[in-house]
């Protein structure tokens, strides 16, 4: 009954059909479908009907993280202790929900991205659209942090911290897809190690209060 009701919901939504249809042709064939025409006609559906919803294959792979995104910014903040995590562990919560749902998608993301240099030295197109909504959400981060003293504000490299936090997700991303410790644990490892890693370089050092003492120092000379 269950699974009747999934299909009456996946026909009655067109977009979503297409979605799990593509997600379900690259895990059976290992590539994308040789057209869109031929895609359309596997889903019965007319090839007009897939340009309502989607431009090409690679805006149904845009749309597949940015759901993606979209589900793990609704589990983190729908836990009422989030509100009162710091900086650091918002960020934490962040990655750790995120690989949970990116573990959902697992086969399909290795078929696409796994042994692919693009991948390594290139950022996918397709994958524009979720690095830009993941700045914004670090960029909110990045300002408590600096509310809280959590981050400091450094004149020019202040302005890229975004950027940063961006790298280090790229870098969990393809550190995950090449994981083959039980229960991934070791991506949970390095995303922890990360983490902390970017948040002592982001946050006040030793050096910073030197800095500050001696332009004390220098403007009461």
């Amino acid at each position: 009954m269950e699974k009747a009701t999934a299909k009456k919901n996946t026909k009655s939504d067109p977009k979503r059909q297409i979605i799990e249809g593509y997600i379900t042709y690259i895990l059976e064939h290992g590539q994308e479908p040789a057209s869109v025409f031929k895609f359309a006609k596997d889903l019965k559906m007319k090839e007009e009907a897939f340009y309502n919803h989607f431009t090409s294959f690679e805006s149904i792979k845009s749309a597949v993280w940015g759901h993606i995104f979209e589900l793990t910014i609704q589990n983190i903040e729908s836990q009422e202790v989030y509100r009162e995590y710091s900086a650091r562990e918002k960020l934490l919560s962040f990655l750790f929900t995120w690989i949970e749902e990116l573990k959902k998608n697992r086969s399909y993301l290795l078929s696409l991205y796994t042994n692919k240099k693009d991948v390594k030295n290139l950022l996918p197109s397709e994958i524009k659209s979720f690095k830009s909504k993941f700045k914004d959400f670090a960029n909110e981060i990045i300002l408590e942090g600096k509310e809280t003293e959590e981050i400091a504000n450094r004149p020019i490299i202040a302005d890229r911290y975004d950027e940063a936090l961006w790298i280090q997700v790229w870098f969990v991303f393809q550190f995950w897809l090449k994981d083959n410790s039980p229960a991934f644990e070791k991506t949970d490892a390095a995303i922890e190690k990360s983490v902390n890693l970017a948040f002592d370089l982001m946050g006040k050092s030793a050096l910073d209060t030197f800095i500050d003492f001696a332009k004390f120092l220098y403007q009461n000379k």
